[in-house]
Order: C-alpha cells, then sequence, then structure tokens
C-alpha cells in the first residue's frame, strides 16, 4: 500500500494451510507496550488495498500471486490514478441537462497502489477457495443476481443504491450515513476514507472510522453482552486479550443491517443472527494485522475468515461530512416528486 514495495518468499501456489502459515509467520513480532504490559495498538491506521475481498473467478485455482501478476496490477493502478488527473471532455465541458450523469469518475476514489505483501489472491483465507460461502436456503437476500426479490422490501440491508425513491427509507444504509459502506463492522476495504484510529486504555479500546466517523466503545472488563431484545447499528462489542492478540466479539446487531454485504449493493442475512470476531494484533512498527469471522448459520453455510494487513496513517483522520444526508437525499427525494407531478414513470 502507498506505493511501498515488500520483500516477500517467492511462492506461487500453495494450499489453504501453507497459506495461514504464511500469513502468520510474516507478522509475528514483538509489540510495543503501554504501562499495563498491553501492546500497544493505538495509531491511525490506513486499510487500504488493491487485493479484492473475494478471489476472482478467473484465479479460481490460485491462492498466490506472482511477481509478474502483482507488478501488472499496480501499474494498472498508477496508469489509472494518472488518467483520473487528465483533462476529458466530460470535466471540461458543461454536465448534460437532464439523464443520468453517473456515479463519481476515478478521481474521487483511493483504492490504493500495492496488493498486500504475502500476494495472496483474496482478502478471504478461509474456506480456502477465497469466497464468500454460498447462502443458505432461504437467507435473506437483496442486490446482486442471486436476490430473492427483483424489487427488495423494506428495510433496505444493503449500503449504497436502493429500491426505489418514495422516501429515506427505500435508499441504503450508507447513502442515508447511517453506517459507512466500509465500516462494517467489519472492516472491508473500498473506495475512500479507508483510515480507522484505535484508542486504548486499561478497560476499554475505542474504534473509530474515519468513514461516517462512527465510534464503537468497546469494554475489556468481562462485562456480559446486552440483552438479546437491545439491538444497535454497529452491535454489542466485548473485548479481551488472548496473548498479545485483541479479540473483539460482537453480538446483538439489528436485523435492518445485513448479517454480511459481499458488495456495496448486495446484502445477504440480517444482523439478528450474525457473530461477529474480530481480532487486531501488531505486525510490525507500521502494521497492524486485521481478521476477522463471520459467523452466522442462518444465513451462510459454512463461517468465513478474512486478513487485512494495515498501515500506520501519516495524517490524522479527518472531519467526514456525509453529504448524502446534507443534500443529496433531499434532491434525489425532490427529483422523484417532480417526476410524479409531471406524470414521468420512475424506475
Amino acid at each position: 500500500m502507498h506505493g511501498r514495495r515488500f520483500t516477500v518468499a517467492p511462492v506461487l501456489f500453495v494450499s489453504s494451510v501453507c497459506l495461514s502459515a504464511l500469513v502468520g509467520a510474516q507478522t509475528r513480532v514483538a509489540p510495543p507496550r503501554l504501562p499495563d504490559g498491553k501492546p500497544d495498538l493505538q495509531g491511525v491506521w490506513d486499510f487500504r488495498t488493491l487485493t479484492p475481498l473475494e478471489r476472482p473467478v478467473e484465479r479460481v485455482d490460485q491462492v498466490v500471486l506472482t511477481a509478474e501478476e502483482v507488478a501488472e496490477i499496480e501499474a494498472s493502478a498508477v496508469e489509472r490514478a494518472i488518467e483520473a488527473d487528465r483533462p476529458s471532455e466530460i470535466r471540461t465541458q458543461p454536465l448534460p441537462v437532464g439523464g443520468n450523469v453517473a456515479s463519481y469518475n476515478d478521481f474521487w476514489f483511493d483504492r490504493g497502489a500495492g496488493v498486500v505483501d504475502d500476494r495472496r489472491t483474496a482478502l478471504i483465507v478461509d474456506p480456502p477457495d477465497g469466497r464468500v460461502p454460498t447462502a443458505q436456503p432461504g437467507a435473506k437476500r437483496q442486490g446482486g443476481s442471486d436476490a430473492d426479490d427483483v424489487r427488495p422490501e423494506r428495510p433496505v440491508r444493503f449500503r449504497v443504491g436502493g429500491i426505489g425513491s418514495d422516501g429515506p427509507e427505500d435508499r441504503g444504509l450508507a447513502e442515508r450515513c447511517l453506517v459507512g459502506f466500509n465500516t462494517g463492522p467489519p472492516i472491508v476495504p473500498f473506495g475512500y476514507n479507508q483510515n480507522m484510529q484505535l484508542f486504548q486504555t486499561r478497560d476499554h479500546v475505542v474504534i473509530y472510522n474515519e468513514m461516517v466517523h462512527d465510534a464503537r466503545i468497546v469494554p475489556l472488563d468481562g462485562r456480559v453482552h446486552l440483552p438479546e431484545g437491545i439491538r444497535q447499528l454497529m452491535g454489542d462489542s466485548r473485548g479481551h486479550w488472548d496473548g498479545d492478540t485483541l479479540v473483539v466479539e460482537t453480538t446483538n446487531f439489528t436485523d435492518k443491517t445485513a448479517s454480511f454485504n459481499p458488495t456495496l449493493g448486495s446484502a445477504v442475512g440480517t444482523g439478528a443472527t450474525l457473530h461477529l470476531t474480530e481480532r487486531f494484533r501488531r505486525g510490525a512498527d507500521d502494521t497492524l494485522i486485521y481478521e476477522f469471522t463471520v459467523r452466522d448459520s442462518s444465513s451462510f453455510t459454512l463461517p468465513f475468515s478474512a486478513v487485512i494487513p494495515m498501515r500506520r496513517g501519516a495524517a490524522p483522520l479527518f472531519e467526514y461530512a456525509c453529504h448524502e444526508g446534507n443534500y443529496g437525499m433531499r434532491n434525489l427525494l425532490s427529483g422523484a416528486r417532480a417526476e410524479e407531478r409531471a406524470g414521468a414513470s420512475l424506475p
């Protein structure tokens, strides 16, 4: 990430067992410690990466990229960034009147400049195919090609997009500025504002996301989870130390969120049945290793896990303003009302 290069072992194809060993062997270091003896995990951590969450279908049997493939992927990212800075007709001429002006172009995205150090083809390390497992029969699904309904019903559990424009409840959770599209939990790299700051005290940890400025306060004092009937968008987190690894267990998600969002515009299951385990440990002075495991037998046929190295950020977190909530939502709904008054056919 950040365009830096790291030395890696010349391994091209390895089994899932070997991969787990590779991930662990590269990142076990003696961490700096706080006065209470616990590892110091504090800092601003950047989780940008060109490595996708799921293994691409064209690499179905490939666990690790070759050095040549890494160079090609990273060169393409550089070229895309250069292209985004070049003047083009759409940026030098007025926007067309009416019609769809499309989404952000690449100028606005910050996906990172490199793949993960061990050259994995996916962030998911288990199951061995590097893919989100198959949904359980009957699991609630929204968006994507395998969704249950062409036009799903409320609540909208995916992050970006929507099912209509009757009201804000028809839009994705990130469009409503309720949760960030990359902050989870679990945290999954995408797009921009891919930074997290971690604070520690003896009895608490705070996980503060730059995107939509969500803060999870995680008690470390052994208290039990909230009662079953109290549900929250970010769930109810409790932490403990397993050696030098901070383990955070989160339950009590609401059924207004998904069990997991494989993409920004898709959702599988509901948070009501999700049990999320996250692990944080130091990999090096400038690296925090973040792992998560999704367990939800009501939504997925298997649990699954991902490993994401985060780099120490060079700048503090910046104030985040969710413009969708400031004016985007009002404009979208106002436009829909104007179409209705004009008798236009809504999509």
